[in-house]
């Protein structure tokens, strides 16, 4: 017996140094400020918002003139023998001749058939995509933030649950072993009692390992390396949501999906525009101020030229027939138009089914909750009357096991409904695009 308490004593022990001593608590409200700034996925998609609007700038479209500067200079060395009409010759070796120029030269587009302005339209609607596709993962941080925040917080009520089994299993591994050793119970009893504090001590370690893997998974979703000793808040409370019909139509308004769409589809229109651009004449306007100077050898009429002056000029061109790759384009990009049409049919479709089964689930769920909770009631009451029982000696500790093991059962089951419903609550307000309006 001396030795079964000692093992029991470093097991108390070993429980009591995995669950720590005094721990911070970290807020809902916290975690979501920790994870708006540091979580992987969110700083990625904020930097593509970031190419999106420098893409969007006006430094990205041919609307600007473009400017340039040129230089250069040339050296000529060769032997040279002429001869001149009246029959004299002359030769030069090493005759150098010598040039030197410079430009600064000014290039604008006039008029292109407006694909400029259609391509910077797209450019604009990307930008708005990709504030969307943000938000999108912001959305999706939000569910994987909060999935995992509040599965710490069900193992943390359900860790409670186990630590208050296990001390009343060894009560009762006390109760038993006095009795036995003034000879009121068997040997059996007392055994019967051991394996139970030993199955509720590892029950409890094992749940105080997946507190602590849960925790780790959720430095992952903050972005962050931070100490897993601390505590979460467990309380849940709900929102009043409306009806599925204001529900659906709210989700056609708001669900980011949609609205992506949307973006893809004025992307696709812009984009029949700018290739129709293809079917109009251009208009440039150029001009160069340049520098000329040239020193010639002796065999040379002059021996030296300088130049300075202003070029300009207007071109106009237009491409009448460039072999049908212009009409190609445009009816490619009016299919993919209606591909994007088709593609938000599926969509409306595929949400407005997914409201529908996520509400009913969300309400069904909360009846479970309803019902567990009285469940809990219930088993608490029995288990007070069967511990009473058990004390007077009317029952077999069998029968006050099989209570205390009804009483965990159901109050495990409680808080699997409550966040299992808080969790539904929270899809329903991303499909409906309202996840972010919250407060925690």
């Amino acid at each position: 017996m001396m030795i079964y308490t000692k093992q029991l004593l470093i097991l108390a022990l070993l429980i009591a140094s995995i669950q720590g001593t005094a721990q911070e608590i970290l807020s809902k409200k916290e975690a979501l400020k920790i994870a708006l700034e540091n979580n992987y996925g969110v700083r990625v998609a904020n930097n593509n918002v970031e190419i999106a609007k420098n893409n969007n700038s006006i430094y990205n479209t041919s609307f600007l003139p473009t400017l340039s500067t040129n230089a250069g200079a040339n050296y000529n060395n060769s032997n040279q023998e002429i001869e001149r009409q009246s029959g004299e010759v002359t030769t030069i070796n090493g005759a150098e001749t010598r040039s030197y120029n410079a430009s600064i030269n000014l290039d604008y587009i006039l008029f292109d058939g407006l694909g400029r302005k259609y391509n910077y339209k797209q450019l604009q609607e990307t930008y708005n995509l990709s504030e969307l596709q943000a938000r999108e993962a912001i959305e999706n941080m939000y569910l994987q933030l909060f999935t995992t925040y509040f599965e710490i917080a069900r193992l943390s009520e359900n860790t409670e649950n186990l630590k208050e089994t296990l001390v009343i299993s060894k009560k009762r591994l006390e109760r038993a072993q006095y009795k036995y050793e003034y000879g009121q119970s068997t040997k059996l009893e007392l055994l019967n009692a051991e394996v139970d504090v030993n199955n509720d001590s590892i029950n409890l370690i094992n749940a105080n390992q997946q507190f602590s893997n849960s925790k780790r998974n959720l430095n992952i979703v903050l972005g962050i390396q931070k100490s897993t000793n601390y505590e979460v808040e467990t309380d849940v409370s709900f929102i009043k949501l409306t009806t599925f019909d204001e529900l659906l139509e709210n989700a056609k308004v708001n669900n980011v999906s949609l609205q992506q769409n949307d973006k893809n589809i004025a992307i696709s229109k812009f984009n029949i525009k700018a290739n129709k651009a293809g079917f109009l004449p251009t208009a440039g306007l150029s001009s160069s101020y340049g520098w000329n100077k040239n020193e010639n050898p002796a065999t040379s009429f002059l021996a030296g030229s300088m130049s300075t002056g202003l070029n300009a000029g207007i071109n106009l061109s237009w491409n009448v027939f460039d072999g049908g790759s212009t009409k190609t384009r445009v009816a490619n990009a009016k299919i993919a138009l209606e591909n994007q049409e088709i593609l938000k049919e599926e969509q409306l479709v595929t949400i407005e089914n997914t409201i529908k089964n996520t509400y009913e689930l969300y309400q069904n769920t909360l009846f479970i909750l309803e019902a567990q909770n009285q469940n809990v009631i219930t088993s608490q009451n029995n288990f007070d009357r069967t511990q009473e029982r058990f004390t007077l000696g009317q029952i077999t500790s069998i029968e006050f096991r099989l209570a205390q093991i009804n009483l965990l059962n159901s109050k495990t089951a409680v808080n699997n409904a409550k966040y299992d419903a808080k969790l539904i609550e929270l899809e329903l307000l991303q499909l409906t695009g309202e996840i972010l309006n919250i407060a925690f």
